[in-house]
This record gives C-alpha cells, sequence and structure tokens, in this order.
C-alpha cells in the first residue's frame, strides 16, 4: 500500500506571504509538492513574470504538480471559461501558456474549470476540453475537471462526479479525467468512500479540506484516516492537493496528530 502524497496549494494557504516567497515556505513546512491555481491576471502573462515564478519553485526544491487554466477573475466569483462563450477565446489563448509552463516544471495536472451559468455552452466546452487535452498530451499532463458544491458555487453547472465523468466521457480522449474535490463531493452529500472504491484509481487529481468549514482535516466530520486509506488501497498513484483554508500558525499541524 502506497503512502498518500501531499501538495500545498499555495493560492489558498500560506497567502499572508506573497506568491514568489509560498513555495519555499512549503519546502520549509516539510513539502515537497505544490499546485496552483492560475495566479496571473490574464492569460498571457509576461515571460518575465512566468519566469520568476518558475524559478522560485525550482529554487524552493519543490514540484509542480497541479495548475489550473486560467479561470477568469476568481475573485470576484468567476469560475473557469471553458464553455463561456464570452470567455473561450481567452481559455484558448491560456492553453499554449499554461501547458508550457507545466511542462517546464514537470507539472502532469492542468485543471480547466466550467464556468457559471447562465450562458454556457456544452458543444463550446467539449471542444475547449478537447483543445486543451491535446495540447497536454505534448507534455504527457492530463486535464481534469472539477465539480464545485453549489451552496457556495451556486451558477456552477458541474455539480457532482456523475455530470463531471459525462462530460468527460463526451470528450473522449485518454487524457481527460476527473478531479475529485473530496470536499466539494462530500458538500453535496455524496459518498466520498464509495466513490474512492469505485474510481480511486482512476482519478487524474484529488483535493482535500474537511467538511463542514472547508478547514484543514480534522476540522470536520469527514474521516480522513479511512479517506487516505482507501485512496491508498485504490491505487491512487497522484498527490493530494491541500486546498483547505487556515489562518495563523498550525496549518499542518493535522500531519502528526
Amino acid at each position: 500500500m502506497n503512502a498518500v502524497k501531499f501538495a500545498v496549494n499555495l493560492s489558498i494557504l500560506l497567502t499572508d506571504l506573497p506568491l514568489l516567497e509560498r513555495p519555499a515556505a512549503a519546502a520549509k513546512a516539510g513539502f515537497d509538492a505544490v499546485e496552483l491555481w492560475w495566479p496571473f491576471d490574464g492569460p498571457e502573462p509576461p515571460n518575465r513574470d512566468l519566469a520568476a515564478l518558475r524559478q522560485a519553485i525550482e529554487d524552493a526544491g519543490v514540484r509542480l504538480t497541479g495548475l489550473n487554466f486560467d479561470a477568469g477573475d476568481m475573485a470576484a466569483g468567476e469560475r473557469g471559461l471553458l464553455a463561456r462563450p464570452d470567455g473561450s477565446a481567452r481559455f484558448q489563448a491560456n492553453i499554449d501558456v499554461a501547458v508550457r509552463l507545466a511542462g517546464e516544471l514537470g507539472c502532469g495536472v492542468l485543471n480547466a474549470l466550467y464556468g457559471n451559468d447562465p450562458g454556457t455552452d456544452r458543444t463550446l466546452a467539449v471542444a475547449n476540453l478537447r483543445r486543451a487535452a491535446d495540447a497536454a498530451a505534448s507534455i504527457g499532463a492530463t486535464v481534469v475537471v472539477e465539480a464545485l458544491n453549489s451552496h457556495e458555487n451556486p451558477k456552477y453547472p458541474i455539480t457532482s462526479s456523475q455530470a463531471a465523468f459525462e462530460l468527460i466521457d463526451e470528450v473522449d480522449r485518454e487524457n481527460v479525467a476527473l478531479l475529485a474535490d473530496l470536499y466539494h463531493l462530500h458538500r453535496m452529500g455524496e459518498d466520498v468512500l464509495e466513490l474512492i472504491d469505485r474510481h480511486g484509481a482512476g482519478f487524474g487529481h484529488v483535493q482535500i479540506a474537511d467538511d463542514p468549514g472547508r478547514g484543514r482535516p480534522g476540522s470536520g466530520r469527514m474521516p480522513y484516516g479511512e479517506i487516505f486509506a482507501r485512496l491508498a488501497a485504490a491505487g491512487y498513484q497522484g498527490h493530494v492537493g491541500l486546498e483547505y483554508r487556515h489562518e495563523g500558525p498550525g496549518a499542518f499541524d493535522w500531519r502528526q496528530a
């Protein structure tokens, strides 16, 4: 049975530090892997900004194991561009930039958020996912589809693993898979242990936070000891992204509990 490997999501944790200092902070906390939402304001940031981020990750000695494509203005509530006619050009402009950055850093997972209703276009989403998957295949990477909970994301239409699997099947690319965000799925009432048992070996990526509250494991009611054991038993080989909220010291103390 393989031990679970963790990656710190630098877009939600260690945010008291400037972005370029967070990889080193993750390394100091004992991690060798990190992940990121798209950390720039637009789809095609200046090369100097890309180089600075790449250098910070390399200098810290950590590996980037997950990267979101540009998803629009997340702070303002946008949740992706994939299916949005008014965001498709921006998404397409970002594909090669994100894939190149991922390739340079050895990142094998790229997350494409669907986009909020009203106005999403399923046919456009499928076409854009295929375009992204074909580009990602050039570096041996997987594109993942994520379901979000409707309590916090009421306009996001992909809210269950079943809905995500249906989209993945429609795209019909070997390197498109589920991002199993167990917090979001649990919040929607899914049996995450059953999901892991049935599909865990094929997950493209996993992210976690505890429910309720989106805090660190142990702060809510989710059985994370059992979850980690089931992931290992299912044969999941990837990292588990730590995508929970925590302010102040002790963000990672649960690992010693």
